[in-house]
């Protein structure tokens, strides 16, 4: 990915968020913006950075994901990235299938706490990513097409 590629992390806040937090040395330099919830966490976290939020509660939520989806829609037209990055949880949804829209190339992470059962998001969003990293063996035969780059811990 060039220097002038623009990326969106869309997560929800807490520990997905953090996951994403972690690759700080891959992202520091480049253009991004942030699409989480807009709670204290998330705004210490993330002091300084372009954030837009999503709606939360997501936990299986219809209208949620309406609302997420419109949020996508119009972030994702203003912004046009390059690449969405996700760890998820139900936010990851909209932003990837719009985004494949807009033709934004598309990378999920598998959450670390899971060794050997796919979240529900990552089921949902397994068929839009371009790249699906898992961070243990184990779950790669639950994703076929995943890659294991271990821990980002």
């Amino acid at each position: 990915m060039g220097d002038k590629s623009k990326i969106c992390f869309a997560a929800s806040s807490g520990g997905h968020l953090a996951h994403l937090y972690m690759l700080k040395p891959f992202w520091q330099e480049k253009d991004r913006f942030w699409v989480t919830f807009d709670k204290e966490d998330a705004r210490s976290l993330l002091k300084g950075e372009r954030i837009y939020p999503c709606y939360f509660p997501t936990n299986r939520s219809i209208k949620a994901l309406i609302k997420n989806t419109v949020i996508a829609w119009n972030v994702l037209k203003k912004e046009r990235p390059d690449l969405i990055i996700s760890t998820g949880a139900a936010v990851a949804v909209p932003f990837f299938y719009i985004g494949k829209l807009f033709g934004a190339k598309t990378i999920y992470i598998e959450v670390f706490d899971r060794i050997d059962r796919p979240t529900l998001t990552g089921k949902l969003v397994y068929p839009a990513a371009d790249g699906f990293v898992v961070q243990w063996e184990e779950m790669k035969h639950v994703y076929k097409k995943a890659v294991n780059l271990g821990s980002i811990f």
